[in-house]
């Protein structure tokens, strides 16, 4: 589990297609620290630790994560949020985030507001329904709450310090975004079909 907030900004270095994909992440991290297996959200995937060097760590995408999320557009030098995960004790600063991505948006406006910057997304069709007003996304492995939607779109509002400590300084129109929808919001709305 994690809680969407990003605590480090890697770098790809290395990608192999070896039967899965094998990416090699640069990070601030002390590695040492780092078990093998642990999982890393990585722009919001839950990826495991398969093998670890004094400034870097791999990891293995199946094809099915590489269907389901933006991963199969890293390429080496790309900026990544990264996130160790939640420990017993920690400070839930975020949401529950589990790392598990449901699908992909697409950026698809982006306006300045004073120095903050208005970025509209639009969610595949099947996951819209669960995004509402002031509830909770994550979007790239970071915690965001909505500001607004309309039907398959949604708005989100980004401060400078956002953007500054993850890759959101670096996005722009057409990116393809990994969308997690919240816990919470697929449980109800699942709870709601046995109450049809």
């Amino acid at each position: 589990m994690f809680t969407g907030i990003i605590t480090d900004v890697g770098r790809i270095t290395q990608l192999e297609q070896e039967g899965d994909l094998r990416a090699r992440i640069e990070t601030a991290y002390d590695t040492s620290g780092i078990d093998m297996g642990a999982s890393i959200a990585s722009d919001g995937c839950c990826l495991t630790v398969v093998a670890l060097g004094d400034t870097w760590y791999e990891v293995q995408i199946s094809a099915e994560s590489l269907s389901k999320t933006n991963l199969g557009n890293w390429t080496v030098g790309k900026r990544v949020n990264l996130e160790r995960a939640l420990k017993v004790g920690d400070e839930l600063g975020g949401h529950i985030v589990s790392g598990h991505v449901d699908g992909v948006a697409e950026v698809v406006e982006m306006v300045d507001e004073g120095d903050s910057t208005r970025v509209t997304l639009r969610a595949p069709e099947a996951l819209a329904k669960f995004i509402a007003p002031k509830g909770s996304v994550a979007l790239n492995g970071t915690s965001l709450t909505v500001n607004d939607v309309s039907g398959c779109d949604f708005g989100i509002n980004f401060i400078p310090h956002t953007k500054e400590v993850t890759t959101w300084g670096d996005v722009k129109l057409g990116d393809r975004i990994n969308l997690e929808i919240d816990t919470l919001a697929r449980y109800v709305a699942r709870l709601g079909e046995f109450q049809s």
